[in-house]
């Protein structure tokens, strides 16, 4: 029987990008399928009275440090993002609207490669756009999807089904009802 993978994440997470550059072939070892659950990241904050470890400086520099380490050993590239903290809640809505859908995993490798690879500033709307259009979107199709009300509740549902289940950060990963913080738990 195949094992189920949960993975919670925020695009606007450099340590959700880690993981997921190794989740997918880390499942296929494994003989496990990912279920792929977009959340806002700071809803969990706010939810669980967390707060990302940039707003903590000496937090900050190890948390930089370690994640620059993982990324040389994933032989990946990460920039971190100088417009860092980005608010990712379109981001996390198109994540949301397009999950199933082919165009999912293009989706998120354009925007995490956006953020922490060519540290773009996705805040900005025009960046966002062109980010997009280049990787083969309609960046208005996009945005219309994004303001779907059907979207709009699954990303509210995965964020109250992430804390109900005891997460307070990203990445987390669930096998089963063991669950696992961080993508140097993987």
């Amino acid at each position: 029987m195949t094992q189920i993978i949960d993975f919670y994440f925020d695009v606007g997470s450099p340590a959700s990008y880690l993981a997921w550059t190794q989740l997918p072939a880390l499942a296929q070892r494994a003989n496990s399928d990912i279920r792929w659950k977009p959340m806002l990241l700071g809803g969990v904050f706010k939810a669980t009275d967390n707060q990302s470890p940039a707003m903590n400086p000496t937090k900050s520099r190890y948390t930089r440090m370690d994640m620059e380490r993982f990324a040389r050993a994933y032989g990946v590239t990460l920039n971190f993002n100088p417009y860092f903290p980005i608010n990712t809640l379109l981001l996390m809505r198109g994540a949301v609207g397009f999950l199933g859908a082919q165009e999912f995993h293009r989706y998120l490798e354009a925007v995490f490669r956006a953020m922490w690879v060519d540290q773009k500033n996705m805040n900005d709307p025009e960046v966002a756009a062109d980010v997009l259009y280049q990787a083969g979107f309609n960046p208005d199709k996009v945005l219309a999807l994004c303001e779907d009300p059907s979207v709009k509740a699954e990303l509210k549902q995965f964020t109250e089904e992430a804390v109900e289940r005891g997460i307070f950060g990203a990445p987390t990963f669930f096998i089963g009802d063991e669950m696992f913080f961080g993508q140097d738990r993987m």
